[in-house]
């Protein structure tokens, strides 16, 4: 694969619905954000739609699925709730994540090789139903064949271990993570997955994991609603893209912190 094969972007319109649930009504428009997105560059919108809807509501994946001209990747965990919703809407896409009510955001991949026998019916379904699926896992070689076992189309690495530990300065960990990353990335294609990336990555995170030649699209979503704070959301997401481009074509330094934002979080 050429490294300058176009790496799509994903755009988790979450945190856009979690401004507005906090004091109800409907400003922020997620949907709205989304068009946004899709205008500064959005490859795909990424939506979770959590058990306890405590950012996107149904509603948010009605109108998305029917109003936004991207594909749309629906999160969700694997249970009879989620699977009967995404059967419903079709979206292009369902990354089935692990999810725990009591969590903060997904801290981890999911289990797939664990929980093959739960997963097996969920991934049937709705790749029956015409749905591209993925699962979203740590960078580990069992992840990667229970994937291809199951039948997923798609691998998702979490990269928020890497991501945590650059922030950090645990340079020796950083760079152990993106290896690890990397060597799941090289695998998982040559299983015939395609691979994805996503969880935590920054301006300054960003261009290591993007350099990977075999991977096909990064979701981010957290750090561009925040950064549109002080850039505006357009602003954001056009300076990740540039970001990403100039990283898959060799423009920039393999290390994290080679940006001109460097320090940002």
């Amino acid at each position: 694969m050429s490294p300058t094969t176009h790496l799509r972007l994903g755009v988790n319109i979450d945190h856009v619905a979690t401004i507005r649930n906090a004091r109800g009504g409907e400003h922020p428009d997620p949907v709205r954000a989304a068009k946004v997105a899709a205008a500064a560059g959005a490859d795909g919108i990424t939506a979770h739609l959590r058990e306890d809807r405590r950012h996107i509501r149904d509603g948010d994946i009605a109108r998305l699925k029917d109003d936004i001209g991207l594909p749309l990747n629906l999160e969700m965990a694997a249970t009879p709730e989620m699977l009967k919703i995404a059967l419903r809407h079709t979206p292009h896409a369902c990354c089935i994540v692990p999810e725990r009510r009591e969590e903060v955001t997904t801290e981890g991949g999911l289990d797939a090789a664990g929980l093959h026998n739960h997963l097996a019916p969920v991934v049937a379904r709705l790749s029956d139903k015409g749905i591209r699926v993925s699962l979203f896992i740590n960078a580990e070689t069992r992840q990667l064949e229970a994937a291809r076992s199951l039948g997923a189309h798609i691998v998702e690495l979490h990269t928020g271990a890497y991501c945590e530990a650059a922030l950090a300065h645990e340079n020796a960990k950083r760079d152990a993570e993106l290896a690890r990353l990397a060597e799941a990335a090289r695998n998982g294609a040559a299983m015939g997955l395609e691979v994805h990336a996503g969880h935590g990555l920054t301006f300054d995170t960003v261009a290591p994991v993007a350099a990977m030649p075999e991977l096909m699209e990064l979701n981010i979503g957290h750090f561009l609603i925040g950064e549109a704070i002080f850039t505006g959301l357009e602003g954001s997401i056009r300076r990740m893209r540039v970001l990403m481009d100039e990283a898959r074509q060799g423009g920039r330094a393999s290390l994290p912190g080679a940006s001109e934002t460097k320090g940002r979080t």
